[in-house]
């Protein structure tokens, strides 16, 4: 993860244990930003926001949808693409295929 974002000045990769409220709050955080593919993402994630909220109501969540080209990939299938031989070229950063391809190759 900290190689695919190092480009970007504004964001840290932060590695934590524990409830994500909990490490929300010790950062000062105010709000979840949470992507959505597909009505099984919002399912999910809806469950999880009212689990949030009822641990941390002063941190809200806010649901952010994919542009409608990319609302069907998801690791299961850029997996089962590379691991037959396909191309997942734009599907994920170059550093991420070629790391998927080197585990493929073991």
């Amino acid at each position: 993860a900290r190689r695919v974002t190092a480009q970007l000045g504004n964001v840290e990769v932060m590695p934590f244990e524990g409830l994500l409220v909990d490490f929300a709050e010790s950062q000062g955080a105010c709000a979840f930003v949470k992507g959505l593919r597909a009505t099984t993402d919002f399912e999910y994630e809806f469950q999880m926001a009212a689990l949030n909220y009822r641990q941390a109501p002063q941190l809200e969540t806010v649901f952010v949808t994919a542009s409608p080209g990319n609302t069907y990939i998801s690791s299961s299938i850029v997996k089962e693409l590379a691991s037959m031989g396909g191309s997942v070229e734009g599907m994920v950063p170059p550093i991420v295929e070629e790391a998927l391809r080197a585990k493929l190759a073991r």
